[in-house]
């Protein structure tokens, strides 16, 4: 778990520069299991173009005031390409004990600049060499870890920023995202290679969220697995994604008691 003052908002950032990591999946469902614990959270999303977890909250309000619910959930706010300004009076708004912070899928000055100002780093990737690549390069006959790759060097320098800055740290979350069961070389070759990885550069290594057709079922309506009441054609899959998600949610440790309860 990364320290903080204690008197501001705990700052989570999904960050990965590679599209279709599932890193907007992540960032709302961790956002609304926040939310639904009764912990004040504000979500940022700082890619204005795609606006992925923006449009995500969008149709969870919409389909609520369509059906009359009542669910709980913040909405986004939308950053401006390059917007430093706006990100800067965003985090120090008061009122919240959690922000969420979806960064754009390439390199950006806010994104690099969120990186800078976070408690948790959580960094989804698809269970490949290609998404491991991003963090690490690796021999192509041993499957050794040759040398660390950009983003873990970002994130190094984001984490030297931010010492330098308050004294903090951040705790760097490696979650292995659509897990399949019928790759099981593959699996253990990207595991050994994270492990590794892991060791010399300082990220911790958690099961994401597997490769299920509900994840994008959902998106539409806004739900998440969080809101199975909602689903009257809910299935044991669904089950088993939502205790797949409280996994998720254990294992990133963060400083919230009602949260540890809840899970």
């Amino acid at each position: 778990m990364s320290t903080n003052s204690g008197s501001r908002p705990h700052v989570i950032v999904l960050g990965n520069e590679k599209g279709g990591s599932g890193k907007s999946t992540s960032a709302v469902h961790v956002a609304l299991a926040l939310a639904a614990n009764g912990i004040a959270v504000k979500v940022l999303d700082l890619d204005p173009r795609q606006r992925t977890t923006a449009r995500y909250l969008e149709n969870r309000a919409a389909w609520a005031a369509k059906h009359g619910l009542a669910l709980t959930g913040p909405e986004a706010k939308v950053i401006a390409e390059d917007d430093l300004a706006a990100l800067a009076a965003a985090l120090a708004a008061p009122g919240v004990q959690a922000i969420v912070i979806d960064t754009p899928g390439r390199d950006s000055a806010l994104g690099r600049a969120a990186l800078a100002r976070a408690d948790t780093l959580v960094t989804p990737i698809n269970d490949s060499f290609i998404d491991f690549d991003l963090l690490g390069q690796v021999d192509a006959d041993s499957f050794k870890v040759t040398r660390p790759s950009f983003y873990a060097e970002l994130v190094w320098k984001a984490r030297q920023a931010r010492a330098k800055a308050d004294g903090g740290t951040v705790d760097w979350v490696v979650l292995r995202n659509r897990l399949s069961p019928l790759e099981a070389r593959n699996r253990r070759r990207v595991g050994t290679a994270l492990d590794e990885l892991a060791k010399r550069v300082g990220f911790r290594v958690v099961p994401g969220l597997s490769e299920r057709v509900i994840y994008r079922e959902l998106f539409p309506k806004g739900l998440t697995l969080l809101d199975l009441a909602q689903l009257p054609e809910a299935t044991l899959s669904h089950v088993a994604a939502r205790a797949e998600l409280r996994e998720l949610l254990a294992a990133l440790d963060l400083p919230f008691a009602a949260l540890k309860r809840a899970a």
